[in-house]
């Protein structure tokens, strides 16, 4: 494998970093983007259980808040549960704008791996014909083992180049398309939450209105 490496020439520098830091990030990513980390199950059904039974205090929502990025969406919400439904439903929205931009941490830079590490290839390709050329001219063609380290270069580089994009691609189109289902489903939580709480404040705004004229 080393020979391999060596007979790459020096691009093989940089493509084996693509390749060790696409690794990262998708093992990273898919560590980070596991179902039950973003949204915990029955999450918003114990949530509401706490406003239902007035157990909801700073301690919860702090908790809240700092467990899943459902939780910090939900925790927006809660935080402005006593003011107009329009707020609550500004303040959930610019939460979740945060929190997808963390979903999506490293997808840019793994698809700029996924498409620089062929092109990384094609110069190593270039740099070895350029190599096959110069040797043709200065020694012509009758020893083959001149041209053979430059042809090796460009073939290798190549075929590192691509090794490299093809798991990158896959994974970052994988890896986009779970974030945006994560994205979806958080926002109907959110959404149902935020119209229960809606509901809630407006029966209990009309109940204390209704008991200022009864007395």
């Amino acid at each position: 494998m080393l020979e391999i490496v060596k007979s790459g020439g020096w691009l093989m520098l940089p493509i084996i970093a693509c390749s060790i830091i696409a690794a990262a990030i998708i093992l990273e990513r898919l560590w980070t983007l596991q179902r039950r980390r973003v949204l915990p199950r029955d999450l918003t059904r114990q949530v509401w259980e706490w406003v239902s039974k007035n157990q909801l205090d700073r301690e919860h929502l702090l908790n809240l808040q700092s467990g899943s990025p459902l939780g910090e969406i939900l925790a927006a919400g809660l935080a402005n549960r006593q003011r107009d439904r329009e707020i609550m439903k500004e303040k959930v929205e610019d939460t979740g704008r945060h929190v997808v931009h963390d979903l999506e941490r490293y997808l840019n830079s793994l698809g700029t791996i996924a498409a620089i590490s062929p092109l990384l290839g094609l110069l190593g390709t270039v740099i070895g014909m350029v190599k096959v050329f110069a040797a043709i001219t200065a020694s012509g063609v009758g020893d083959p083992s001149v041209l053979a380290g430059g042809i090796s270069e460009a073939l290798i580089t190549t075929a590192a180049g691509l090794c490299v994009a093809i798991p990158s691609l896959i994974a970052y189109r994988y890896l986009r398309g779970r974030v945006d289902a994560l994205v979806v489903q958080m926002e109907k939580e959110a959404i149902t939450l935020v119209e229960a709480l809606a509901r809630k404040h407006h029966l209990d705004t009309m109940g204390r209105r209704s008991e200022s004229a009864g007395t």
